[in-house]
């Protein structure tokens, strides 16, 4: 692998400022001092013809111990550091002024506390670059270890050509944090100008797997060398400023889409917490539909009939409420944590977890720690699959932050012919109320006693039934909130007032979003 980065560390040098003594060594005993910066470069040139130099390089990062450099700031504002770069340019220009071919000499002085005093580190070569005074950034690189919480590694800027990045302990020009591979590993980045997308390669070739995801906008990079715990990966994004970079093409199943909370309210109040008279009778119950048998005309016995095929609803998505709408309820966070089988947790260790808070921030939590981010957006924390977070439509904002996509979506099969509800006093469909639990809801003064569902979904939100045109949907609360969704799940419609007489006529494989809930009903 070609050397993309000059590294070396000079040491003895009393005073670090000092440029002469960084420069070159006083005298003509060649052969009995060490090699100094003016060495290091005559020795390692950009481009050369046989053993002729016909090009240096100009860029050079001095690296110098922390507490001189901070001395210096306190006492002269960094005057010092400042006179070593121009005395060191002056120099680089005045001893390889005919092997600059026109490049401007750049250098930069900046402080780390891995050198001992009288240590200082140089870096320069093909994958050091030092931008000009007014240059703008072009990319800003990031990397992650769960797709979730993103570490900035470096910029990129147009007139770049090379960013090498590493680990501890290797010879990158940037240091990207959880680096997971061994120190001869690197990424290397090849930036032919703004109107070329960057190119990403690894550094040994047959060593790594690197593949960019369209949808997700980032690359994943995997090591091809088995380790203890199972293959180790990075992410790498690359991150396009100023005008905002094409958007990938999104699957059918993945557009862009807005929710919001339902929650009833009582003079001008939510009345989620609000306790609700019964007159002590037991909740009315949903009916049970009778059999439907198909007739038994040719007098079979009763046990060979064949059932009728029943239609079936699922839920395959979990909504953000905004929980600014219900502050009178103390409700400070909602969080939904994922296992690493990316199905909701009920205890154990979470993969990652989806939070929004008083705030109507939305974040995502990982072992590496807590990001906010943004929707849509795609989330890989385990190898095996991935979860996505997709935005609230326009029509549906004021309500709904997010909408958590499952990877497992959950389903019931329900028969034609008869009426059910759903809601939070109905058993039917029960088993798709993931948050009928306090656990995912966090309140003031750490109280944690009711339900999530509580927020948004009505103890009877509404009616469905199941038709050979679809399902007639009626809306039995007029705080209840409902929104028609089509297969790609994308806004269609407000369902407005219950109507007995003309329910609502959603088409088979659309989706209703009631509460948290976002339902698929399927023929």
């Amino acid at each position: 692998m070609p050397i993309y980065v000059q590294h070396e560390v000079l040491g003895r040098i009393p005073d670090v400022f000092n440029a002469e003594a960084i420069w070159q060594a006083p005298g003509l005993a060649l052969f009995s001092r060490r090699p100094l910066l003016r060495d290091l470069l005559e020795r390692s040139p950009r481009e050369h013809k046989g053993r002729a130099a016909t090009r240096c390089f100009s860029h050079v990062t001095l690296m110098l111990p922390q507490e001189e450099v901070d001395d210096d700031y306190h006492l002269t504002r960094g005057a010092r550091a400042r006179d070593l770069a121009q005395t060191l340019t002056a120099l680089h220009q005045k001893d390889f002024g005919d092997l600059l071919g026109g490049d401007q000499v750049r250098y930069d002085v900046i402080g780390t506390s891995q050198l001992a005093p009288g240590e200082i580190e140089v870096k320069f070569g093909h994958a050091v670059y030092l931008p000009a005074a007014d240059e703008k950034i072009l990319y800003n690189v990031s990397v992650s270890r769960d797709s979730a919480i993103w570490h900035p590694v470096c910029p990129i800027y147009p007139n770049q050509r090379l960013a090498l990045i590493g680990g501890e302990g290797g010879e990158a020009s940037f240091i990207a944090s959880g680096w997971p591979f061994s120190s001869d590993g690197a990424i290397l980045i090849i930036n032919d100008g703004p109107d070329a997308p960057p190119v990403v390669q690894m550094r040994p070739k047959d060593a790594f797997e690197c593949r960019f995801d369209p949808r997700s906008g980032y690359y994943t990079i995997k090591s091809l060398r088995e380790a203890p715990g199972g293959s180790p990966r990075l992410m790498l994004k690359i991150g396009r400023t100023g005008a905002a970079a094409p958007r990938p093409q999104a699957s059918a199943a993945v557009d862009t889409i807005s929710i919001t909370p339902v929650a009833a309210t009582v003079a001008g109040k939510p009345a989620v917490w609000q306790s609700r008279a019964n007159g002590g009778a037991a909740p009315e119950l949903t009916a049970i539909p009778v059999s439907h048998k198909p007739a038994n005309n040719a007098g079979e016995s009763d046990a060979t009939y064949a059932p009728i095929s029943q239609q079936r609803v699922s839920l395959v998505a979990l909504a953000m409420p905004r929980l600014s709408r219900y502050r009178d309820t103390g409700a400070q966070a909602m969080e939904l944590p994922f296992n690493h089988a990316l199905a909701l947790s009920t205890g154990g260790p979470a993969a990652i977890s989806f939070v929004v808070d008083a705030s109507d921030e939305l974040y995502a939590c990982t072992a590496e720690g807590r990001q906010r981010i943004t929707a849509p957006a795609t989330f890989t924390p385990v190898d095996t699959q991935a979860i996505r977070v997709l935005a609230a439509a326009p029509q549906m904002a004021d309500r709904y932050r997010a909408m958590i996509c499952l990877v497992q979506p959950v389903g019931a099969s329900v028969a034609s012919g008869a009426r059910f509800s759903f809601g939070r006093n109905s058993p039917m469909l029960a088993a798709l109320r993931l948050l009928d639990s306090p656990r995912f809801l966090k309140r003031a003064n750490g109280a944690n006693t009711a339900s999530a569902d509580r927020i948004g979904l009505s103890r009877d939100a509404f009616s469905f039934e199941a038709t050979a045109q679809g399902y007639k949907i009626g809306r039995l609360s007029a705080s209840q909130a409902l929104y028609h969704l089509d297969d790609k799940l994308e806004f269609v419609a407000s369902i407005g007032d219950a109507n007995t007489d003309a329910p609502y006529l959603l088409p088979n494989g659309h989706h209703l979003v009631a509460g948290h809930y976002v339902l698929r009903f399927d023929a």
